[in-house]
C-alpha cells in the first residue's frame, strides 16, 4: 500500500513548521536541540518519518463475461507446414486445384463451386461451418500448374484476411511429392476469433490429412505414410 502525498500540503506543513521552530527557539538560543510544537507540526514529523515509495495507481475492472469479450480482438493467425506424400506433385495438384469437389472431402466445408469472370479470373464460393452455423466466403483462385494454388478472400463479408498457399515439389523418392501448406487469416467477428484460437491448429491438420485421404481413394494407391517435416 502506497501513500500519495499532496505537494501544497507539505509545503504548508514547512512554513508551519519553520515557525513552530522559530517560536520555540526564541529566547533559547543556549538549547542546541529544536522541537516542533503544535498540532500540524505534529503531523509533519508523523508525515516526514513515513518510508518513501514511489507513487503507483491501481485500476480495479469488473470481469464480466461482455467485458471480457468485448476486449478481445479479432488477432491474424497464421499456420505451416511440410510433408511428403506417396504421391506425385500433379497427382496432389489436381486434387487442390479442383474447388468444385471440396464439398466431398474437405472438413466442415458444405457447398464450393468456383466460376470465371470475364477476365479470367477464378472464384471459388465456399460455404463453411456446423448448421445452423453456416458463413459463405469468396475467393480468388490463382493456380501455378504443377507447382501452386492460390487462394485469397475478397468479398470482406467474412473475414479481414485469408490467404491459403499449397506449393507442390518433387519428394525424395520417385512418385512422391513435398507439400507446403500455409493458411493466414484473420476474422472480423470477434465470435469465430475466438473459436478459432481454440481450433486452428487442429482444423488445420484435418485438412492437409483430409486432401492425403483423397489421393488414396483417387489413385487406389497404398500409399506411402506422410512425414511431417519440421518448419
Amino acid at each position: 500500500m502506497t501513500m500519495r502525498i499532496n505537494p501544497r500540503l507539505v509545503r504548508k506543513l514547512l512554513r508551519c513548521s519553520e515557525t513552530c521552530v522559530f517560536r520555540a527557539t526564541r529566547g533559547h538560543s543556549k538549547r542546541t536541540q529544536t522541537r516542533p510544537i503544535g498540532p500540524c507540526c505534529s503531523l509533519l514529523s508523523r508525515v516526514m518519518a513515513l518510508p518513501l515509495a514511489p507513487v503507483t495507481s491501481t485500476v480495479r475492472s469488473r470481469r464480466s463475461f461482455i467485458n471480457l469479450a468485448a476486449s478481445v480482438s479479432p488477432r491474424r493467425m497464421e499456420h505451416s507446414e511440410c510433408r511428403t506424400f506417396g504421391y506425385t506433385p500433379e497427382q496432389i495438384y489436381n486434387i487442390v486445384a479442383d474447388v468444385d469437389q471440396y464439398s466431398h472431402f474437405v472438413p466442415w466445408c458444405k457447398k464450393s463451386r468456383t466460376a470465371k469472370t470475364r477476365n479470367g479470373q477464378v472464384l471459388a464460393q465456399l460455404m463453411v461451418g456446423f448448421p445452423p452455423v453456416l458463413e459463405h466466403y469468396i475467393s480468388e483462385v490463382t493456380y501455378i500448374p504443377n507447382h501452386q494454388v492460390r487462394a485469397v478472400s475478397r468479398d470482406g463479408s467474412l473475414f479481414r484476411h485469408l490467404e491459403t498457399v499449397w506449393s507442390f515439389s518433387p519428394g525424395p523418392t520417385p512418385n512422391s511429392c513435398n507439400v507446403e501448406f500455409f493458411v493466414s487469416f484473420e476474422f472480423k467477428s470477434v465470435f469465430h476469433s475466438q473459436l478459432a484460437r481454440v481450433f486452428f491448429e487442429e482444423v488445420a491438420k484435418e485438412m492437409v490429412n483430409a486432401f492425403e485421404s483423397r489421393a488414396a481413394a483417387l489413385y487406389k494407391n497404398s500409399p506411402t505414410k506422410s512425414t511431417k517435416k519440421p518448419t
